[in-house]
Parts: structure tokens; C-alpha cells; sequence
């Protein structure tokens, strides 16, 4: 759900929790595989990377089972079936399937956009539909700006009108800028607050937009 994720995020940034605790956000673990996995499917685990990376200045993935996106578990538990703290396991790296490349350009986008790295500027944004989680992150060194919207149904297209917080993203409430996707290409004009948005799983998670980009 969208508000646990809003909850907990904000309690861990913007509290005093922020002084003593670091979040390191895992999408998946050797021991553990959790039920949204578990359903299979290439959108899940890219919804899933892109969240982790993007919410979370720490970040990582239990590598190859992960890529290839491995979902079947043990039998009544949250925990891989062919487990490789009990096997040796010989991985296809190649395999056409692989979520490597988009690994690549999520991680090169981190590289490149230091806002992404830190987390005590997290700020979440409105979207008058659940299935739409929009949140940013700034840069004070730069003053670069990152907003990112992430589809949270895996399997059906999903639009909504933002209720942007100006002064988190550093525009005018009532002023026209522009937005880059970094992710998936293209620009757009965005004016103030409300702004509309429509994300494929299909097609593509999430923006992760440049603000005045």
C-alpha cells in the first residue's frame, strides 16, 4: 500500500530515527523471497529495482536470482526453492530475459544524479490514484532536483493528477517547467501543482524526472 510506504519512509528521514538509522533497501535477500515476488513476472522486479533505487540512497540485490528473476519458493515459505546457501548454482548471465541492462542504466542514473544519494530531502507528493507513489530528492550542492513516480499495480496501466509540493521541487506553484525522464526518455511541460501522469508496466515502472531538466 502506498501509505505504508509513505509512513515509513517519512519516519526514517525525517525524524529523529534519521540520526541513528540508515535505511538499505533490499528488494530481495538469499533468504528471502517475499509473496509480491513470488507471483513472477518481469514488471514486478522492475518495479521493485526502481523503487529500492530510487527511495533509498543505500540499495541492493541478491545479484543473478534477482536479474533472472527467479520467483519460485520453498513450500510455505519466504525463501528461495533452489536456495544457493545450500547448492552451488550455475547462472545464464546472458539469458535474453535478464534484468541486467536496466540495472545499468538505473545504477549509471544514480552515478549521475547525486540527489539520489542521500535521503534527508525526501519529500512526498500527492496523486489522486493509490496505485501512484511520486516523491523527490534534492541536491543542495548542485540544486538539482529529482521527482520520481512509480507505478504500483505490476500488471495494468495506471494515471492520476500530482498535487506537487512546490517548495520541495524549488519551482513556482503557479509556473510552467520543465520535467526530463532520465529512465525512459522525453521531456515535458509541466505547469504548477497538478499535473497528469499515466505509467504502462509494459512499458516502463516509473519516471525519474530531472526537474527543470
Amino acid at each position: 500500500h502506498r501509505w505504508e510506504i509513505e509512513q515509513y519512509y517519512t519516519e526514517l528521514f525525517r525524524t529523529e530515527v534519521a540520526d541513528f538509522f540508515r535505511s538499505n533497501a533490499w528488494p530481495n535477500t538469499p533468504d528471502i523471497l517475499t509473496d509480491y515476488l513470488q507471483a513472477g513476472g518481469r514488471n514486478r522486479f522492475a518495479q521493485r529495482l526502481i523503487l529500492a533505487a530510487t527511495i533509498s540512497a543505500n540499495y541492493g540485490i541478491y545479484g543473478p536470482a534477482f536479474e533472472l528473476q527467479e520467483h519460485l519458493p520453498r513450500p510455505g515459505a519466504e525463501e528461495y526453492l533452489d536456495n544457493e546457501k545450500y547448492e552451488q548454482r550455475t547462472w545464464d548471465l546472458d539469458a535474453p530475459h535478464s534484468l541486467a541492462p536496466l540495472i545499468a542504466d538505473v545504477n549509471r542514473i544514480r552515478r549521475e544524479h547525486p540527489a539520489l544519494l542521500q535521503d534527508r530531502t525526501t519529500a512526498f507528493h500527492h496523486v489522486d490514484n493509490e496505485a501512484l507513489l511520486a516523491f523527490s530528492k534534492s541536491d543542495e550542492a548542485s540544486g538539482e532536483t529529482v521527482l520520481v513516480v512509480v507505478n504500483l499495480d505490476p500488471d495494468n496501466p495506471q494515471e492520476g493528477l500530482t498535487w506537487l509540493d512546490a517548495d520541495a521541487l524549488g519551482v513556482d506553484p503557479n509556473g510552467t517547467f520543465t520535467v526530463r525522464d532520465l529512465l525512459g526518455g522525453g521531456s515535458w511541460s509541466w505547469h504548477g501543482q497538478r499535473n497528469y501522469v499515466r505509467l504502462d508496466p509494459n512499458v516502463t515502472p516509473a519516471h525519474i524526472f530531472v526537474v527543470g531538466g
